[in-house]
């Protein structure tokens, strides 16, 4: 299958189209993509400057299908790089309690209502709201594994899992048979070792997983320093933060990260930078649960690598990248005091291409020849998109998902002015997870 995308403005996070001022190199032309894989990225062609019946088009390989971009925007998808899908279930019921309380008294009672198939179709409702706004991969971590995974395959979906083991669920035999599972499955899936948090998981557990990690030399990522009451009890057990602990058992001597990271040392810090791990922020989460507002300049300053999440739809309650970009500029500029922090195009290649480097996809990172065909096309002919003085300030500080015109993962087009391919049962999607929720509240 081979897709021309064309009168396009096309933004490739191509290294040498950032180092200056990114809405100044911006191209006019066009994207080509065979199967999965981007093959042509630039002007168009002489070849293709004529009309459809040119005899000069006979040079080229025929095009299944061409697009019209009409001077709109082509972006790398966005990564959703901290997220439960499944959790779907959970939208607007579990609300207005903070991090502890919410967990213990809502969330965690009723996950353990949860059936294998739920989580199926609910993380399906999910990738619907992921298409919508642009994600095109996402990093996520829940329960009953296989049927996350058919949920993403049927729905020809890249999804990178890492493990949810704690003291109440799974094992870390069970984390290494998944690992090698999940990492020869299907072209869409990879899979993280890792955990939930350090105050679910034992002291005999963590070094379990440190051994494992070790005997892998693969990465491990988790949540961590979340709320000022879990790194208090953290220092109370330990006398050490989680980030302090988690290195001094070995847990990240191959890499890997964390989510949240709210409540950080420098001494936490230093040591994700020398160790090279990746921080996935979440601001709304963080807002909803009044768990505070992460360090993000002090982060940027220190060179960690810095990628944006949304993390569950119990605690957002959206799956919306363009809300996240938002609240990670405000509430930076907030905290600091100060205007000129975290401008909005740091914001959007935390979204686009650090992602990417929390996943380990680079083959995803940005749209050249031989990359990943992972895109997203933005209507720039609306009102929030007018005048076009800088795109990516536009896409920032005013884009929202209504802009999404086209989402394509691994070539192909799930998402297109409203409307999903025909793997998706949009209205067989909504019964079955309305029926879920109906039983665990019974």
């Amino acid at each position: 299958m081979r897709i021309r995308f064309y009168n396009a403005r096309i933004i490739t996070f191509a290294e040498q189209q950032t180092t200056g001022e990114l809405d100044r190199n911006i191209i006019d032309g066009e994207l080509w993509t065979e199967d999965n894989k981007i093959i042509y990225v630039g002007k168009t062609p002489a070849e293709l400057s004529g009309s459809a019946q040119d005899p000069a088009r006979a040079t080229l390989p025929p095009f299944n299908r061409e697009i019209d971009v009409q001077g709109n925007l082509i972006l790398p998808g966005f990564k959703d790089a901290h997220t439960h899908s499944a959790m779907t279930f959970l939208r607007s019921y579990a609300d207005d309690l903070p991090l502890l309380d919410w967990l213990h008294q809502q969330v965690f009672p009723l996950e353990a209502k949860l059936q294998p198939q739920d989580v199926y179709w609910c993380s399906r409702l999910a990738v619907l709201e992921y298409l919508s706004s642009g994600i095109t991969t996402i990093f996520d971590m829940y329960f009953y594994p296989e049927n996350f995974v058919q949920a993403m395959i049927d729905s020809n979906y890249r999804a990178v899992l890492v493990s949810a083991l704690n003291n109440f669920y799974s094992s870390v035999a069970n984390m290494e048979e998944e690992y090698h599972r999940y990492n020869n499955a299907n072209p869409l899936i990879s899979y993280f070792l890792g955990f939930h948090a350090e105050y679910t998981t034992s002291l005999d557990l963590l070094r379990q997983i440190a051994a494992l990690a070790n005997k892998l030399q693969a990465p491990v990522y988790m949540h961590s320093s979340e709320s000022a009451q879990e790194v208090k009890d953290c220092l109370s057990r330990y006398e050490l933060t989680p980030t302090v602990l988690f290195d001094r058992l070995g847990i990240y001597n191959y890499g890997g990260g964390a989510y949240h990271c709210i409540h950080m040392s420098d001494e936490d810090l230093r040591i994700f930078k020398e160790r090279k791990l990746s921080i996935v922020t979440n601001p709304a989460s963080n807002c909803k649960l009044a768990s505070g507002i992460a360090p993000v300049c002090k982060i940027l300053e220190q060179g960690i690598n810095l990628a944006i999440g949304t993390d569950g739809p119990a605690s957002n309650n959206a799956l919306d990248m363009f809300r996240e970009m938002f609240l990670v500029t405000a509430l930076a500029k907030i905290r600091e005091k100060d205007a000129a922090c975290v401008p909005a195009q740091q914001v959007l290649q935390m979204a686009c291409v650090n992602g990417a480097e929390a996943l380990n996809l680079k083959a995803a990172n940005s749209l050249q020849v031989g990359k990943l065909a992972d895109l997203i096309i933005l209507d720039l002919q609306q009102p929030n998109m007018q005048p076009l003085n800088n795109i990516v300030k536009n896409v920032v500080y005013s884009g929202s998902k209504s802009n999404v015109l086209l989402t394509m993962v691994d070539g192909k087009i799930l998402y297109e002015k409203g409307q999903y391919a025909a793997n998706f049962d949009v209205e067989r999607i909504y019964y079955e997870v309305n029926k879920v929720i109906k039983r665990v509240k019974s």
